[in-house]
């Protein structure tokens, strides 16, 4: 049997001819031997394609090699009625096929089909025979450019492994819903008389037969459009920002405007209107016994069909007073009638006292700006119908979320529908507003100190000063003074918060060893005696005693100093000390500030516009099981400035209703409002604090993205990076309005400096800036943890972004492919300009020959044609400008093809808590990796050292070469005008690819050939 094939590699193309009418062309390459035709895969707007694709001929008489011949045409695919354009064609005669072991990568020019035909490029192509059984040939498949119908069975698609994109866009009919794809071509239309029945051909091959049809292809339904949430968004469906048009307070908002229709202005136009019935319970009188000691422990129920909240109890209290708000949804109530009970608290069964019944269709309304509703006394009705068991004084109303018993009234969605309620979480799951303290950088310089007085008076003491402002430590340097006058001048700075109730304690130590230190002097400062400053006026530095023990310091601190100390003899220190106001303390990373102010108010510069946020609803994913069913006990937390704001907990929905709005005041447009949405951790937690609250997703939104005026409704997805990849957490519904009330004001903003003005006059190094703003998370979590309800230390963390400076290997790729698309316009100019050198479209490189002799000729036409060229990009990219506000991108982020090893790396916390064995290897990588950016940071290093070494006479031949030229090219500068000169070396570089050598021209060979200082590197 004969087992004789012929091998041909198709490798690539290059400099084929553009035929699509935009520049480019999709080609691919059609093979036909001995009868026999394949094909490669089509690529898609590629002038020099890559295939890398190896396909086997049989050859039957090998006798007959020499008269048979190869030929491969280059087609391009238009996708538009389904046809192939003619690009070339390579015939290469079997006396030219070798063997494997002789077989070379070759490139063939493109030869025309006829005399006027407009062919280039090259096709590269491997060609061998060869005779090895397990090489299978090629099976092949019936040409889609005609019009013929072949069925083939979709079991047997698997034996066809070649894919391709064109057959991959034409319908097949099948049973099966899996898709496969095809890339060989049978013979052609000229065999069709030997073989009447395409059908019996394709059995006759043992290959299965499909159905290709031109007219379904055209007659396809195109695929449904998804807007991205801006342009040039490559993110998945699921993972991008929707337009919404909810009806809200202020009316229906349609394309980020307001039809208002019948609906009556609100306060509240950015949330849906949602009707509560509001019940205030205030207090009671004359309660009767209950127990037989004659005391009562009072509490009260307000009932309302299957939902219930209960006040506090009092013990032993007969006229308790209570003063708590409930709101019931009105789309939830079950029931007409109201009952408030008043019970008394026992061991096994509480008693009740009494109850007062509301009819709800006898409810006042209530809308704000109206006085609230005074209370009134109602009489307890007992089982019995008798109303002498005491008073309770009540107040029921219809209101809405615009009232302004509703941030502290305890909410129908936060009580379980069985009945059950927890005042001990009551706490942590009401909206509030916080404001984060104000931050100032206190500047500490330590300048010397004298004498002072070591445990050892022999010893000098190696002497140090530690800088301590709560938990904030830093250390001068050591400094050894025979003279027991030790001098320093170092500065250190620190992040203190008002109130300033940490005071600044200094500490002269003398280091005595390893971990061995011995305190010579202490003296506390409180912080709020501090100087302060606004610029960078110079402050008088001070003297301070310094005290032996902390106890005499902190005496010395409040002013109780004894009298028999008075002339007593201290050691003292010699320090300046001063808050820095003219300095923006940054408690968040700079790319998503959302405040530019300094510390101090005088600097601080009137406000430009409010900013309004409607926080509408949302659908999260479980993220708990509470009965055997999952839930989510959802809130949300949004940023901007010092002010924080909370919503209430929904508690045990996946598609929480919050519609709360909430204002702030803009300083600046270019910053950020930051949203996170939470679990709340400490409603299913048994002491209320030990659980950590879980992270949901977050939204970003800048400022200099939104139109003044215009209404943002959007759904924005929730996204999360875990280990296993990117996941979608659910979905916020957010409504958004900036409103600019100095227009003047705020573009004079975008010509003034970013941060405030002592930023650049005394600049902060980056380390400094980076420790600083650690430090200041810490006192801003720390200090919104004290609240009631308080902001977790995970909720400010998240919403600070407070480890956006640790190591990823994601965010590492996602910057390198961000720097690449900041210079892939310079790269495309250089393409072209390439393009233009060589010549490839002759009409365009005549044209830029004429305007190059314009601009050289009239050089006060380069700027005007540079600007108007801008001008006129920009108004064309106008017209795709982004319609949303820009949101997370999982393909600019990298977190669609990071592996779940970089992400678990990512997620380790600092310091690393994998093992020794992972992380040896992960230091390995690093190393592999910061190996090629140090070979990549040399060849830069190499290139500018040549330039020196152009006149450094290191080579001399070279420099003298150099010096030469430079001489010859100066009198020739002089001689010849300057215009001529660009004229010509304009058209040297564009010169036509016939006057061109393939080797570089000789300044570039001249140039490498200068020595670096690589050789002296060790």
């Amino acid at each position: 049997m004969n087992n004789l094939k012929l091998a041909v590699e198709v490798v690539s193309a290059h400099d084929l001819a553009p035929k699509d009418g935009e520049g480019s062309s999709s080609p691919f390459v059609e093979l036909q031997f001995n009868g026999q035709k394949f094909r490669t895969m089509t690529k898609e707007k590629d002038l020099s394609p890559v295939w890398d694709e190896t396909f086997y001929f049989n050859i039957t008489d090998p006798s007959m090699i020499p008269s048979l011949n190869l030929e491969a045409f280059v087609y391009h695919y238009n996708k538009t009625n389904g046809s192939k354009v003619f690009l070339g064609k390579v015939r290469l005669t079997g006396a030219s096929f070798v063997s494997y072991s002789d077989a070379v990568l070759l490139h063939y020019p493109l030869e025309k089909k006829r005399f006027f035909s407009k062919v280039q490029g090259e096709l590269g192509l491997k060609v061998y025979v060869t005779n090895d059984n397990s090489m299978r040939a090629s099976n092949p498949l019936p040409d889609f450019f005609q019009n013929n119908t072949y069925h083939i069975p979709m079991q047997d698609q698997t034996q066809l492994p070649f894919p391709d994109p064109v057959l991959r866009e034409i319908p097949i009919k099948k049973t099966q819903p899996n898709r496969h794809t095809f890339h060989n071509i049978a013979k052609s239309n000229k065999g069709e008389k030997q073989q009447p029945n395409s059908a019996a051909v394709a059995a006759a091959a043992g290959m299965p037969n499909v159905s290709f049809s031109m007219n379904e292809m055209k007659s396809a339904k195109p695929a449904a459009k998804v807007m991205n949430a801006f342009a040039g968004s490559a993110s998945p469906v699921d993972h991008v920002v929707r337009e919404t048009s909810p009806v809200l307070g202020g009316g229906k908002v349609v394309g980020g405007r307001v039809i208002r229709g019948n609906i009556p202005a609100s306060t509240y136009d950015l949330v849906e209107p949602m009707e509560y019935l509001f019940v205030r319970v205030v207090k009671a009188r004359d309660l009767p016994s209950m127990d037989v000691t004659g005391s009562l422990d009072p509490y009260v129920e307000v009932k309302i069909g299957n939902f219930k909240g209960t006040t506090n109890h009092f013990e032993k209290n007969q006229s308790p007073e209570w003063n708590q708000v409930f709101a019931f949804a009105k789309e939830n109530l079950q029931s007409s009638i109201l009952e408030v009970v008043v019970k008394d608290k026992d061991v096994v069964l509480d008693d009740v006292v009494g109850n007062v019944k509301f009819n709800l269709y006898d409810v006042p309304r209530r809308a704000p700006p109206d006085s609230p509703l005074a209370p009134e006394w109602y009489r307890i009705e007992n089982k019995k119908g008798e109303k002498n068991n005491g008073e309770i004084m009540l107040a029921v109303w219809y209101g809405s979320q615009a009232d302004e018993a509703f941030p502290d009234a305890w909410h129908s969605d936060a009580i379980s529908p069985n009945g059950s309620s927890s005042s001990s979480h009551y706490a942590q799951i009401r909206s509030k507003v916080y404001h984060s303290p104000r931050l100032w950088y206190v500047r500490v310089k330590v300048i010397e100190a004298q004498d002072l007085v070591p445990s050892e008076k022999s010893r000098i003491p190696d002497a140090y000063v530690k800088v301590q402002i709560g938990n904030q430590i830093l250390k001068t340097r050591p400094v050894q003074s025979r003279m027991m006058n030790p001098q320093w001048n170092q500065d250190l700075m620190l992040v203190a918060a008002e109130p300033f109730e940490e005071p600044l304690i200094l500490t002269v130590e003398d280091r005595l060893g390893n971990n061995k230190d011995e305190t010579i002097g202490n003296v506390i400062i409180p912080v709020g005696s501090i100087d302060k400053r606004a610029d960078d006026r110079p402050i008088r530095s001070r003297w301070y005693p310094l005290e032996k023990s902390m106890s005499s310091a902190r005496d010395m601190e409040n002013g109780k100093q004894k009298e028999k100390d008075k002339d007593k003899f201290f050691s003292r220190i010699h320090v300046n000390v001063f808050l820095e106001g003219g300095y923006h303390v940054l408690d968040e990373s700079t790319y998503y500030s959302s405040d530019l102010r300094p510390s101090t108010r005088v600097l601080w510069k009137k406000q430009i516009g409010v900013l309004e946020l409607g926080i509408l609803d949302a659908n999260v994913i479980p993220m708990k099981t509470r009965e055997g069913r999952g839930t989510s006990d959802a809130y949300c937390v949004a940023k901007y400035g010092q002010k924080w704001v909370r919503t209430r907990t929904v508690i045990g929905s996946i598609s929480p209703k919050f519609n709360e709005q909430y204002t702030w005041e803009v300083y600046d447009p270019s910053t950020v409002l930051t949203l996170g949405v939470f679990d709340n951790g400490q409603v299913s937690s048994s002491n209320g604090n030990g659980n950590r609250d879980s992270k949901i997703g977050k939204v970003r939104i800048r400022l200099s993205t939104l139109e003044s005026g215009r209404i943002y409704t959007h759904t924005y997805p929730l996204l999360m990076l875990h280990n296993s990849g990117v996941k979608k957490m659910g979905e916020i519904h957010l409504a958004i309005r900036f409103s600019c009330t100095s227009f003047v004001n705020m573009l004079n903003l975008y010509f003034k400096p970013h941060l405030p003005k002592m930023h650049y006059v005394k600049p902060l190094n980056i380390i400094e800036q980076d420790r600083l703003k650690q430090q200041a998370v810490i006192i801003v979590s720390a200090r919104l943890s004290r609240a009631e309800p308080p902001l977790r230390k995970e909720v400010v963390e998240y919403l600070s972004d407070s480890d956006s400076h640790l190591w990823s290997m994601r965010r590492s790729k996602a910057n390198f492919n961000r720097l690449k698309n900041v210079f892939s316009g310079l790269i495309s100019v250089a393409g072209w300009l390439g393009e233009i050198s060589t010549w490839k479209n002759s009409v365009t490189t005549v044209l830029v020959h004429i305007l190059f002799l314009m601009l050289v000729c009239f050089p006060e036409l380069i700027l005007p044609t540079i600007f108007l060229y801008m001008f006129v990009i920009g108004m064309w990219k106008w017209r795709f400008r982004p319609r949303y506000p820009p949101h997370m991108d999982t393909r600019l982020s990298c977190a669609d093809v990071a592996n779940p090893d970089e992400l678990d790396e990512e997620m380790d916390t600092f310091p690393t808590t994998r093992s020794s064995d992972l992380v040896r290897w992960r230091y390995d990588r690093l190393r592999s990796l910061a190996g090629r950016v140090q070979s990549v940071v040399g060849d830069i290093a190499a290139q500018g050292e040549r330039l020196h070494a152009l006149i450094n006479w290191r080579d001399p031949r070279a420099t003298a070469i150099f010096m030469v030229f430079c001489i010859v090219a100066a009198i020739v500068l002089y001689v010849v005008p300057l215009q001529l000169m660009f004229i010509a070396v304009g058209f040297y570089l564009m010169r036509h690819p016939k006057l061109r050598s393939k080797t570089p021209p000789a300044p570039v060979n001249f140039f490498r050939r200068l020595p670096a200082l690589t050789d002296s590197m060790l």
